[in-house]
């Protein structure tokens, strides 16, 4: 049995018929995998398989440190977005309830290499001329 439902699945189908370009999930985990780390996964491999623009990549945590480090990844389980380039974008724990809308529209985004911001603050953002380290912090109460 899948992590997610059969109605989700067919929306999500639906939904991602507007992806344009391809997008990468990165996820890592380790052999043993942390409490999480299982269920981010399966649900990564459904997620993935609902659309030929998807593809997913599992690696190692521990036995692949390097590549962990060279996205700048420093904890599991860890979902890293990619489309032509890196944007940044990490997810940190398990992606459920208002956290999976919350990937599904930045896997939509990058599919379409488009932020969905206007173009005043595309202009504002590009007079940043150094690097801005963000982080959502959620709590599920």
């Amino acid at each position: 049995m899948g992590v997610l439902k059969e109605k989700d699945r067919q929306k999500l189908i639906g939904v991602f018929k507007d992806i344009q370009k391809d997008v990468r999930m990165v996820m890592f985990t380790q052999e043993t995998e942390c409490q999480h780390c299982e269920m981010t996964r399966m649900m990564l491999e459904e997620v993935s398989g609902l659309s030929d623009k998807l593809s997913l990549e599992v690696h190692d945590f521990a036995a692949e440190a390097d590549l962990a480090k060279k996205y700048g990844v420093d904890k599991i389980p860890a979902i890293v977005l990619l489309g032509d380039r890196d944007y940044g974008i990490r997810f940190y724990g398990v992606p459920a309830g208002y956290e999976f809308n919350v990937l599904i529209q930045d896997i939509m985004d990058v599919g379409k290499r488009n932020p969905g911001l206007s173009k005043e603050v595309m202009t504002e953002l590009a007079k940043v001329d150094q690097p801005v380290h963000m982080q959502v912090l959620i709590s599920p109460t």
